[in-house]
């Protein structure tokens, strides 16, 4: 099993020293905790988590399937198998469907929300679809294919590729807005770009910096703000409307997700060095950090239930890192078979 880009920096980090929280790192009353954990278990890694609200469910990308995890029971009832290499799970309720990113398939797979079952699969075009949405107004799946540095647009209806969005650079995580745009994080040159499913067309684009390596990033529909979170121990805060970086806060090492809950008007960055960074919008023009929650290394992605307000993130224990070789000079820890484990955190 081949791990993610995601997986394999988190085995680094976890190569460092760490000890657990203290006493005195114990969130306070009103702060966020680590509720319980889910044991997921099985083999091999995983990336992207996502919620569905309405279904009360958790989807998994495990491997080589999808893993679903029932969130009123908080137990895994079920899995979408044959998925090769899944990345990101996208859900189309109105559909009744679900769309998983295959990334050793360059496909998607398309699975009954009822059922689990697979209904179809579509050939993306690109190479290594990574992040996945779902946009109901036009009913287009999007895949951001990491390889062949592309979005691919897709009829979720008729199951077809009908466009193809060239990207000057690596996509990473994506949004969509409740009036039909799409954002996405390109890694490698430290932009958002905007993205119309619609005209399958590339809008415009702006700058993050002094962000570096942007990767998960999420949205407040109220106020048309983004926030990304960035390899050198940033979050981004813009301004998509206007298109242009507002300010940055600094979060953990390691960070690769970012989930925002509307209500509680808080972001939250799941950093691999064990940590959770909880920033809280003051104003359109302002965040800030009001608490780092202690989680467990690897520990890098990231879903929220709005119907909850709980939090998730997953993660798993490793063994010894094996023997350096010429081939691997930096060989990744292995990841444990059985202790794939979800982490519920809440108030």
């Amino acid at each position: 099993m081949m791990m993610s880009r995601r997986l394999a920096l988190a085995a680094v980090l976890l190569a460092g020293s760490g000890l657990p929280a203290s006493p005195a790192d114990a969130p306070k009353d009103g702060e966020y905790r680590i509720l319980k954990r889910v044991k997921v278990g099985g083999e091999g890694g995983w990336d992207f988590l996502t919620v569905d609200p309405e279904g009360k469910r958790l989807y998994l990308s495990h491997s080589t399937q999808t893993d679903v995890v029932d969130l009123d029971k908080d137990a895994v009832v079920g899995k979408v198998a044959n998925t090769a290499g899944v990345h990101g799970i996208a859900v189309a309720r109105d559909l009744g469907r679900g769309f998983t990113s295959n990334g050793r398939a360059d496909a998607i797979t398309v699975f009954d929300l009822k059922t689990l079952e697979p209904v179809g699969t579509v050939a993306v075009g690109g190479k290594n679809p990574d992040a996945i949405v779902y946009e109901p107004r036009t009913h287009r799946v999007l895949t951001f294919n990491g390889t062949s540095h592309d979005a691919s647009v897709i009829d979720a209806r008729e199951m077809k590729l009908v466009g193809t969005v060239a990207l000057d650079g690596k996509p990473e995580v994506a949004v969509v807005t409740g009036d039909g745009r799409v954002y996405v994080n390109i890694e490698d040159k430290a932009v958002i770009a905007e993205l119309d499913p619609a005209t399958a067309k590339l809008v415009r684009i702006w700058s993050i910096a002094p962000c570096e390596e942007p990767t998960g990033l999420a949205l407040d529909g109220a106020t048309n703000r983004l926030f990304s979170v960035c390899g050198n121990a940033l979050m981004a805060f813009s301004d998509a409307k206007a298109g242009k970086l507002i300010m940055t806060v600094p979060i953990g090492k390691g960070a690769d997700g970012v989930a925002f809950d509307p209500d509680a008007k808080v972001a939250f960055s799941t950093n691999g060095e064990g940590t959770i960074t909880v920033v809280h919008e003051d104003s359109p023009d302002k965040i800030s950090v009001v608490q780092t929650l202690p989680t467990q290394r690897g520990a890098r992605t990231i879903a929220i239930d709005p119907r909850t307000h709980r939090v998730y993130t997953v993660t798993a224990d490793y063994g010894p890192p094996p023997s350096p070789t010429a081939e691997r000079p930096r060989p990744r820890p292995p990841v444990l078979p059985d202790t794939l484990t979800v982490l519920v955190i809440g108030r």
